[in-house]
């Protein structure tokens, strides 16, 4: 299977497919974390490797979510500030947008010629919700083998949900609690190993 994982620097979900044997290859805006000859660097929409240059099997993307996540919604009204009580670097008319930006992204993702594509983002806000659509399903990492809580929206087109794989203890809020620091944002974007695992193991056979 000719797999393409869109917005992946760390090559998680990359490694696991191709661990089972299909051609997998991630794209993203940042070099792979992991230096790998199978990750290109450049846009994914129109850059020289991207979702018109090759006969894909299944996509699976992870576009930025900033703009879209309900954990940030407040920062749509200008008056907002954070629980620091400072204001959003982004908020207000830019917030909105931005928004409007990272729906486009996502949308042109989504509504791609592939014919099996998951799309990944944490729990969007309602304004964002009518431009992109309902989900298909949550999945947390405790799910597959992670005692960490992080609610995780997929939204599945010919592909069927997720199953989990090892329901396990725990339910710690790690990449929440997270401290910040210049890579927070980057940390918290990882997929779990046991859900691109689970990615890989049930998606790999249709």
């Amino acid at each position: 299977m000719k797999v393409l994982i869109a917005c992946e620097f760390s090559g998680v979900v990359r490694r696991a497919f191709r661990e089972r044997g299909h051609d997998a290859w991630s794209c993203d805006l940042l070099p792979a974390d992991d230096g790998s000859e199978h990750h290109y660097q450049c846009d994914v929409l129109h850059g020289p490797f991207s979702l018109q240059a090759y006969e894909w099997d299944l996509l699976i993307a992870h576009p930025p979510c900033t703009y879209l996540t309900n954990a940030g919604v407040r920062h749509l009204h200008e008056h907002v500030t954070s629980v620091n009580g400072k204001r959003a670097a982004v908020s207000g008319k830019k917030r909105w947008e931005e928004m409007e930006k990272a729906c486009i992204f996502f949308n042109a993702l989504k509504n791609c010629s592939i014919h099996r594509v998951c799309m990944e983002n944490p729990i969007p806000h309602k304004y964002a919700r009518e431009r992109i659509g309902k989900y298909s399903q949550i999945i947390q990492p405790w799910q597959f083998g992670h005692g960490e809580t992080k609610a995780t929206c997929l939204w599945l087109f010919n592909l069927p949900p997720l199953r989990s794989t090892a329901i396990v203890e725990g339910r710690e809020a790690r990449i929440y609690k997270m401290p910040p620091s210049k890579d927070r944002s980057k940390l918290r974007s990882i997929t779990y190993k046991g859900i691109a695992d689970a990615m890989a193991e049930q998606w790999g056979i249709l």
